[in-house]
């Protein structure tokens, strides 16, 4: 199973590029943290496509409070985390977000 994150500004209609976020991965209980990037100019994070993920609970925690602090504005939500469960092996995941200061949609899609 693999993994890509896209991020759009809703308030700019653009890539959210320079978003931070991290993905981690429940265990026991627990959220263990697997790995953490920055989107790029397009938005994405491509490079945790190759992570090579088992099935389970996972979620992707964005840094909005960063990414709107930067724009100069204040965000009602300050972090964003967006919790999904990968099934299948074979799968390519995609969580898409669209984030704005006082709101935020998200995305889910699979596909092999």
């Amino acid at each position: 199973m693999s993994i890509t994150a896209e991020a759009l500004d809703g308030v700019y209609g653009r890539s959210a590029s320079g978003l931070r976020a991290s993905l981690e991965h429940a265990m026991d209980g627990c959220w263990l943290p697997l790995a953490s990037a920055e989107t790029d100019a397009d938005g994405r994070i491509s490079e945790w496509a190759g992570l090579g993920l088992d099935r389970g609970l996972y979620r992707i925690v964005f840094d909005s409070d960063q990414y709107f602090v930067g724009l100069g504005v204040i965000a009602a939500y300050p972090g964003i985390s967006v919790m999904f469960r990968m099934q299948d092996e074979t799968d390519v995941c995609k969580v898409q977000v669209l984030i704005a200061p006082h709101s935020y949609s998200t995305y889910f899609g699979t596909g092999s």
